[in-house]
């Protein structure tokens, strides 16, 4: 029996796509330096707006830190979206993306078990969140001759979601979309010795509840999950964007040790909120984490 075919886009869809591959093809005409500028200008100024990011960060940060003072708050209502629409351009950026991760070297507690884990050929889950560039360490890594793939939930505009994994493909592969077929291949990728990055910080309706920034969080505990399957490390890696806004430094913190799915997840957990709250205006406050 024939599977139903999917419905076409619809018209708030192609719009949609019409006026990003319009405005990408505006801000990819310009040189690196000032395209990642720009489009961080851009989505703070007008599009944070448009979408409602800047009352959804304003309440996110009204949850997690009620004292924090104004100032504060207006200041990272304009930097968080700067920094989305930077990692945008950059993802789309190819080679000129990719020049700023090679060479890049891996800095904190852990990065000394990563790379023995890549000498030995073992398993490792990257854990991960939306959080400065989310997927430079991947590029940095792939660049140094690691085994990396990722996985990545499919967007529910198909035709932005058909250019999304071509341009972070060209960053590097396998990607591995959510569902039985991907998950099938990543589970062979992950025995077979590879790395696999995953991005722990969306809200998950059946997931844990644990804890993030203090307050409770859905979480999903498939990075625990599988290393417990699968004898898999897991270990912690950030791409922290530089004070000048186009660089990069790697933190690897240090391995999660084996314990039930739960404490696992929130030492993830707990690991990501250390290095955003060290750098505030780099974490993506444009989710609905908490719901």
């Amino acid at each position: 029996m024939r599977e139903p075919a999917d419905p076409p886009p619809s018209l708030s869809d192609r719009l949609t796509n019409t006026v990003f591959r319009a405005v990408l093809a505006l801000a990819l005409a310009l040189p690196y330096r000032t395209r990642v500028i720009a489009a961080g200008w851009l989505v703070s100024r007008l599009a944070a707006p448009l979408a409602g990011w800047r009352k959804r960060i304003r309440d996110n940060l009204a949850l997690t830190f009620p004292g924090m003072p104004r100032s504060e708050v207006e200041r990272l209502v304009r930097a968080v979206p700067d920094n989305v629409g930077r990692t945008m351009i950059e993802l789309y950026s190819g080679e000129a993306f990719l020049d700023r991760a090679r060479g890049l070297p891996l800095t904190g507690p852990g990065a000394a078990a990563l790379e023995a884990a890549h000498r030995d050929g073992k398993p490792v889950i990257l854990a991960t969140g939306h959080f400065g560039n989310y997927d430079v360490a991947r590029a940095a890594l792939i660049a140094r001759g690691f085994r990396v793939g990722a996985l990545y939930r499919p967007m529910k505009n198909r035709l932005f979601n058909a250019h999304y994994v071509a341009a972070i493909s060209r960053i590097g592969t396998p990607l591995f979309p959510r569902g039985k077929q991907g998950m099938a291949a990543m589970v062979k990728f992950l025995k077979s010795g590879g790395m696999l990055g995953l991005l722990m910080d969306q809200h998950m309706a059946h997931g844990a509840p644990l804890t993030f920034f203090g307050k409770t969080a859905l979480t999903a505990t498939s990075a625990a999950d599988l290393a417990l399957r699968y004898g898999a490390e897991v270990i912690p890696v950030y791409g922290i964007r530089g004070p000048d806004g186009l660089s990069f430094s790697i933190f690897v913190d240090a391995p999660i040790p084996p314990d039930t799915p739960d404490v696992m997840t929130q030492a993830i957990n707990d690991s990501l909120e250390r290095v955003a709250r060290a750098h505030l205006d780099q974490w993506f406050w444009i989710h609905r984490r908490w719901k």
